[in-house]
C-alpha cells in the first residue's frame, strides 16, 4: 500500500508542475504585440511637389558654386610615366597631348616639353619638364603627385605599421605589431619603419625650385607643413641604435649602406613620410609634395626636375606631376558640381511633371472612383465565414 500511495503523490506533483509551466506567449504590450503607433504618409503630387522644389532650390546653387569654384582653379597636369622611354636626351621635345592637361586664365602659346638626363656616376635618371605659365597666378601654388591603380585601401596594407614604433619606441621583433609581417625583421635586425606602407613609399624626388627660363625668375617651393597637423602626435624621434635596425627593402637606394648614427630618419620631421602614411581610400589619389603659400607663381617659362625612382609599370599604374591652385573645396573637382546639378535637374523635371498633373488632371483626396463595390464580383457570404473555426482564423 505504501508504494501505491507514494506513486500517486508523485503523479500529482508532476501534474501540478505541468500546469505551472511558463507560457511562451509574448507579453501583452504594444511593443511585443506590434501595436505601436506609426506614421504612414500618403504620398500625392500635392505633398511631393514642395519637397522636389525645395531639393532643386538647395542643390542647384550648391552645384553652380562648385562648378564656378572649379573653373577658377588653374592647373597643369603632366603624366611623366613614359618620360624614361619617350623623352629625348639631347634636347626638349613636345610632350604628346594625351599626357598633358592644363587650364589657365589665358591661352598657352608653348606646349609643355620634356627631356631625360642621366647622372653618369650614379646612373640616376631625371625627367626635366619645361612648361609655360601664361598669366600671373596670385593664389597659393601647390604641387601634388598623382598615382593611379595603386590600391592603398586593402585591409592588410592599411594595418601594416606599428604605431608605437612610429612614436619612437625601440621595439624588438616579438614586440612589434604582427600586422607588419613580412617586414618586421631582416638579417636578424628590426626593420625601421616596419610594414608594407613604409616599404612602398613614393620616392620620386621633386626639385624644390622651378628654374626660370629666358629671364623668368626662379620659383621656390617648400616641403614644410605639407602633412596634416593631426598627424604630428603619431610620430617621434626614434630610440633605436643604428646597429639594431635596417631600412625597408625598397629603401635600399636611399640608404645603400644601411643606417648609421648620422642618417637614421627623423620621422617626427619627415613631412613626405607622414603624407604617404596617411593612406588613400581610392586607387587613384593625389598627395601633396610641395607648396608655396606666400607668393604666387609669375608669368613665364619654368623647368621642373623630377628624379625617377618609383616604378609604376609593375602594377599598370601612372604617375603625374600636378601644379595647381586651390579653391574653397580644395583642388578642382568637376564631377562633384556636376552631380549636384544633375540631382537638381531631376528634381526640377519631376516637379514640373507633378505640377502639370495637378493642374490638368487633379484628383481630390475624397475621390472614390477607384473603389469597387460591385457585389457580383466580390460576393461575400456570411455563412462561409461562420463555417471557419475561430482557431483557424487566429
Amino acid at each position: 500500500m505504501g508504494l501505491i500511495l507514494r506513486w500517486k503523490e508523485k503523479k500529482q506533483r508532476s501534474s501540478k508542475q505541468e500546469k505551472v509551466q511558463k507560457s511562451r506567449k509574448p507579453a501583452n504590450t504594444s511593443f511585443r504585440q506590434q501595436r505601436l503607433k506609426a506614421w504612414q504618409p500618403i504620398l500625392s503630387p500635392q505633398s511631393v511637389l514642395p519637397l522636389l522644389i525645395l531639393m532643386a532650390c538647395i542643390f542647384a546653387p550648391i552645384g553652380i558654386g562648385l562648378v564656378v569654384s572649379t573653373i577658377s582653379v588653374q592647373r597643369l597636369v603632366v603624366d611623366y610615366t613614359e618620360c624614361d622611354a619617350l623623352a629625348p636626351a639631347n634636347g626638349f621635345e613636345t610632350i604628346p597631348s594625351k599626357y598633358v592637361h592644363y587650364h589657365f586664365s589665358k591661352k598657352v602659346t608653348t606646349k609643355p616639353q620634356w627631356m631625360l638626363t642621366a647622372d653618369p656616376e650614379t646612373g640616376n635618371q631625371t625627367c626635366r619638364i619645361q612648361f609655360e605659365i601664361p598669366n600671373h597666378i596670385k593664389k597659393s601654388t601647390y604641387v601634388y603627385y598623382h598615382l593611379t591603380n595603386f590600391n592603398q585601401n586593402y585591409r592588410e596594407y592599411v594595418q601594416s605599421f606599428d604605431l608605437e614604433q612610429l612614436k619612437g619606441q625601440a621595439l624588438i621583433e616579438d614586440d612589434l605589431d604582427p600586422n607588419c609581417d613580412p617586414l618586421r625583421t631582416a638579417d636578424n635586425k628590426t626593420v625601421f619603419p616596419c610594414g608594407l606602407i613604409a616599404n612602398s613609399m613614393f620616392n620620386d624626388t621633386f626639385g624644390a625650385t622651378f628654374t626660370g627660363v629666358n629671364s623668368t625668375p626662379d620659383y621656390l617651393l617648400t616641403k614644410e607643413g605639407i602633412a596634416w597637423h593631426t598627424d604630428r602626435h603619431r610620430y617621434g624621434k626614434t630610440e633605436y641604435n643604428a646597429s639594431d635596425i635596417v631600412p625597408p627593402p625598397n629603401w635600399a637606394k636611399l640608404f645603400p649602406n644601411g643606417y648609421t648614427d648620422d642618417n637614421i630618419p627623423d620621422l617626427q620631421n619627415w613631412e613626405e613620410f607622414k603624407v604617404w602614411m596617411r593612406t588613400a581610400a581610392l586607387p587613384s589619389f593625389y598627395k601633396l609634395a610641395m607648396k608655396n603659400e606666400t607668393n604666387g607663381i609669375g608669368k613665364g617659362t619654368y623647368i621642373a626636375d623630377i628624379e625617377l625612382n618609383y616604378p609604376v609599370r609593375s602594377f599598370y599604374g601612372t604617375k603625374s606631376l600636378v601644379l595647381t591652385t586651390n579653391s574653397i573645396i580644395g583642388a578642382g573637382n568637376e564631377a562633384l558640381g556636376i552631380v549636384y546639378l544633375i540631382v537638381s535637374g531631376i528634381a526640377t523635371l519631376f516637379a514640373i511633371i507633378f505640377l502639370i498633373k495637378v493642374i490638368f488632371k487633379p484628383r481630390p483626396m475624397h475621390d472614390h472612383s477607384y473603389l469597387n463595390f460591385d457585389n457580383n464580383d466580390t460576393q461575400f457570404e456570411e455563412s462561409s465565414f461562420t463555417s471557419i473555426p475561430l482557431r483557424e482564423i487566429l
